[in-house]
C-alpha cells in the first residue's frame, strides 16, 4: 500500500494570509481539508469519504467566518459550540481542527489507531465537543447545550449537522419539538442534505418527504441553501445571526462525496444495484492517486491563478504495523499475527453464511420476513431483498420502530429477522425487544458487529453489553458463531426448532482463521464443542476472533508444556449442567474469554451454573474480558490493549495456572 503524503500546517498559514477574495481562500482551504481527510483514511485504512466531502465546505465556514472559536478560545464559556451527530464526517472535522492548529499533525496521522484519533467522534480529542456516532442523539444533546448557556447566562450558540438519513431516528422529532417549546434561539441545525445514506439514496431507504414543512411544523425557523456555495452559505447565516427566540435549521443541499468527480453522486452510485460506492472504507492505490491528484492539481491550479507557488507536502513514514485484512464497511476487521505466532488468515464470513443461510430457508417457509435498518449490505442481507424483496421491510434507521413492527408481524404468525448491529439494536430498542418478549412470540434479532473488533470505529459501534442487555430475558436464548457451518445450524436452529426469541450474535468481519468443529458436532442447547483436548486448564470461548485467539494461546502454552482444553460455547445464555461437569472434569483451572464486558456474559452464566451444582470446588475461575471502554485501533492494537490477543492470554493464564499450583503446595 502507498504512503499518502499530508499537506503541512504552514501551508494552511500560507493560504489564509495570501492576498484573495474571502470565497476563493475559503475553497482553497476546503479542498486542502479535502486532501488530508483522504490521506488520513487511506493511511487508516478505513473511514468516510462520503460524509466528510459532503460537509467540508459547511465545517470550513462555521470554523472560518461564524463561530467565535477561534476569537475567545476553546475554554472561554462564551465560545460557540459546534459539533457533528452524524458522526461519519469526522476524518474532514479533524482537518479542519488541524488547519487551524488545534489538533496536531500526530493525530491526524493515527486517525484509527491506538492513542490517536477515533474513527467516530470522541471528546479526548482537542475541539471535540460531544462524543456520537450512535445517530439522532445529536439535536437533544445541543437542545441541552443551549438551555445550559441560557441558564447560566452564558454567550454563543450551539450549531449541529445532522445527516439526513439520520432524521429517520424518533429521537430527533422529540428534540426539535423540545428546543420549540423552550425557544432556544441560540440553538442551530444544519442538515447535510447529500441525499445518500449508508446503503442507498435517502428516498429509497425512507423517503424523508417535506423537510422544510416538518421542521416548520415543529415550530422551527427554517432557511435552505446550497451547502458548497460560501456565497449562499454567506447570505443564509446573515440570517440566523438575527436575535430570535426561536431555533433556526439550515437544509443544506450537498453532494455526497463533493470534490472528487468519481466519488460525487449520483455518478458514484452503482449502476446494477443502486449503492453509493464510497460511503465507508478506503480507496486503493490507484483510486486514491486518481482522487487525491485530482483534489491537489484543483489546488494548485488555483494558486497558479494568484501567482502563487503550488503545494509543499511531505510523505511521512508510517508507524510499524502489521497488515490490514479489510472487511465489510472497508474497516481494518483482522490482521496478520505479531511475531509471537504465524500468520493466519480466512475468507470466511459468517455474516454471509448468516445471509445465504436466510434466503434458503425462506425458500421453505413464507412466514420468514427479514427487517433491515439501513445496513443490508453490512449485515449481509442484500440476497435475501433481492430474492424476496415482498418479504423485505427496509426501515432506515429507527431501530425502535423496526423493532416494535416485527413484533406487530409476529402476532399474525409470520416469524420477523430483525438486523442491525449490536451497539444499536441491543442498548437503542432494548425496552421493545422486552415488550416483545412479554407478549410470548418469537422473533429472531440478529446483532451485526459483535464484540471489540473492528476497532477502527470506537466506542460508539463496538458491541460488548448487548449480552447482559438480553441476558436476563427468561424467554430469549442468545447465540454466537464460530464458523459458517455453526452458523448455518443456528439460523436452522431458530428458525425451525426454538420455542422462543433468539438472539443471533455475528462478527461482521473476516474470520481471522476458520474454526475446526469436531465431525461429529451436533447443534445441542446448552452444549458447545471441544476443539483441542488439554489436561491442565480449560478455556471457553465463543465466536471466531476470540476463539481464534484462545488458540493462538493454547498453541503457544504447548511450547511451555502447558496444555489447554480449549471449548466453542456457542449457547451464551444456556448452560446443559451435566455436560459442563463433564468438561470441565480433570480440570483445575478455568477461564472464560468474552467478546464482551467480563459483567453479563458467558462468564457469569457458567460460574452460576457451577456453583449450583456444586461444581466449582476448589478449581480457579477466571473471566477475561473487555475492561472498561473498548479501545479504538487496529484489531492487534485493540486486542493487545485489553490483553485479550493469543500472546497476552497465554501470559495470563499460565500466571493464573502458576499461582493456582503454587498455592496447593
Amino acid at each position: 500500500m502507498i504512503n499518502p503524503s499530508f499537506i503541512p500546517l504552514e501551508e494552511f498559514l500560507r493560504v489564509r494570509e495570501a492576498r484573495m477574495e474571502a470565497y476563493e481562500r475559503l475553497a482553497l482551504i476546503a479542498d486542502m481539508c479535502r486532501a488530508n481527510a483522504l490521506a488520513a483514511i487511506k493511511r487508516a485504512g478505513s473511514g468516510h469519504v462520503g460524509s466528510s466531502f459532503s460537509a467540508m465546505d459547511i465545517v470550513v465556514w462555521l470554523y472560518y467566518q461564524e463561530m467565535n472559536t477561534l476569537t475567545v478560545g476553546l475554554e472561554d464559556p462564551d465560545r460557540d459550540v459546534y459539533f457533528s451527530s452524524k458522526g461519519h464526517d469526522v476524518p474532514g472535522l479533524y482537518a479542519v481542527l488541524f488547519s487551524l492548529g488545534i489538533l496536531p499533525e500526530d493525530g491526524l496521522l493515527r486517525l484509527r489507531r491506538l492513542g490517536g484519533l477515533d474513527g467516530h467522534p470522541d471528546i479526548r480529542a482537542a475541539g471535540i465537543e460531544a462524543n456520537s456516532g450512535s445517530l439522532g442523539m445529536g439535536i437533544s444533546k445541543g437542545r441541552g447545550m443551549a438551555w445550559a448557556k441560557r441558564l447560566l447566562h452564558r454567550g454563543g450558540r450551539v450549531f449541529i449537522t445532522v445527516g439526513d438519513g439520520e432524521l429517520q431516528e424518533g429521537q430527533n422529532y422529540e428534540a426539535l419539538q423540545g428546543a420549540a417549546h423552550h425557544r432556544l434561539g441560540n440553538l442551530v441545525v444544519i442538515v447535510d442534505h447529500n441525499k445518500v445514506q449508508s446503503d442507498k439514496e435517502v428516498r429509497v431507504i425512507m423517503d424523508l418527504g417535506d423537510l422544510e414543512g416538518k421542521f416548520r411544523a415543529f415550530g422551527w425557523q427554517v432557511a435552505r441553501c446550497d451547502g458548497h456555495s460560501f456565497a449562499e452559505l454567506d447570505d443564509r447565516f446573515r440570517k440566523l445571526r438575527e436575535p430570535s427566540d426561536r431555533p433556526w435549521v439550515l437544509i443544506a443541499d450537498t453532494i455526497k462525496g463533493r470534490g472528487v468527480s468519481f466519488m460525487e453522486h449520483p455518478a458514484a452510485l452503482r449502476r446494477d444495484r443502486g449503492l453509493y460506492a464510497w460511503h465507508a472504507g478506503a480507496p486503493g492505490d490507484e483510486r486514491f492517486l486518481a482522487a487525491h491528484q485530482e483534489i491537489l492539481g484543483r489546488i494548485d491550479s488555483r494558486l497558479a491563478e494568484r501567482g502563487l507557488l503550488p503545494l509543499q507536502h511531505r510523505v511521512i513514514e508510517p508507524p510499524p504495523t502489521t497488515s490490514v485484512m479489510v472487511g465489510a464497511l472497508g474497516e481494518p476487521t483482522s490482521e496478520a499475527a505479531t511475531s509471537k505466532a504465524p500468520s493466519v488468515g480466512s475468507p470466511e464470513y459468517v455474516a454471509d453464511a448468516f445471509g445465504l443461510a436466510l434466503v434458503a430457508a425462506a425458500k421453505e417457509r413464507t412466514d420468514i420476513v427479514v427487517l433491515d435498518a439501513d445496513l443490508a449490505a453490512d449485515c449481509r442481507i442484500r440476497a435475501f431483498e433481492e430474492a424476496f424483496p415482498h418479504r423485505f421491510i427496509e426501515n432506515g434507521i429507527a431501530e425502535q420502530d423496526m423493532v416494535s413492527v416485527a413484533g406487530g408481524l409476529a402476532k399474525f404468525g409470520l416469524l420477523p429477522v430483525v438486523n442491525s448491529f449490536a451497539s444499536f439494536l441491543a442498548a437503542r430498542a432494548n425496552e421493545q425487544i422486552y415488550n416483545n418478549a412479554t407478549e410470548g412470540r418469537k422473533i429472531v434479532y440478529a446483532f451485526h458487529y459483535a464484540g471489540l473488533i473492528p476497532a477502527g470505529p470506537g466506542k460508539s459501534h463496538q458491541s460488548i453489553r448487548d449480552i447482559s442487555l438480553i441476558g436476563a430475558l427468561p424467554n430469549c436464548v442468545i447465540l454466537e458463531p464460530c464458523n459458517s457451518d455453526e452458523t448455518r445450524m443456528i439460523v436452522d436452529y431458530c428458525l425451525n426448532s426454538a420455542s422462543e426469541s433468539c438472539v443471533i450474535r455475528l462478527v461482521i468481519g473476516p474470520s481471522p482463521r476458520t474454526i475446526a468443529l469436531p465431525e461429529s458436532y451436533a447443534l445441542r442447547e446448552g452444549r458447545g464443542a471441544v476443539l483441542r483436548e488439554g489436561r491442565d486448564a480449560v478455556v471457553f470461548a465463543y465466536g471466531p476472533v476470540m476463539l481464534h485467539e484462545v488458540l493462538r494461546a493454547a498453541e503457544l502454552l504447548e511450547e511451555r508444556g502447558l496444555l489447554l482444553r480449549v471449548v466453542n460455547m456457542p449457547w451464551l445464555n444456556r448452560v446443559d449442567r451435566g455436560w459442563l461437569g463433564e468438561v470441565v472434569n480433570g480440570c483445575r483451572s478455568m477461564f472464560v474469554v468474552e467478546d464482551h464486558s467480563p459483567t453479563g456474559g458467558l462468564g457469569d452464566f457458567i460460574l452460576s451454573a457451577m456453583v449450583a451444582d456444586g461444581l466449582l470446588g476448589n478449581r480457579r475461575f477466571e473471566n477475561y474480558g473487555v475492561c472498561g471502554y473498548p479501545a479504538c485501533g487496529t484489531p492487534s492494537e485493540a486486542l493487545g490493549f485489553h490483553r485479550l490477543d493469543g500472546p497476552s492470554l497465554a501470559d495470563r493464564i499460565l500466571a493464573a495456572v502458576s499461582n493456582s499450583s503454587n498455592g496447593r503446595q
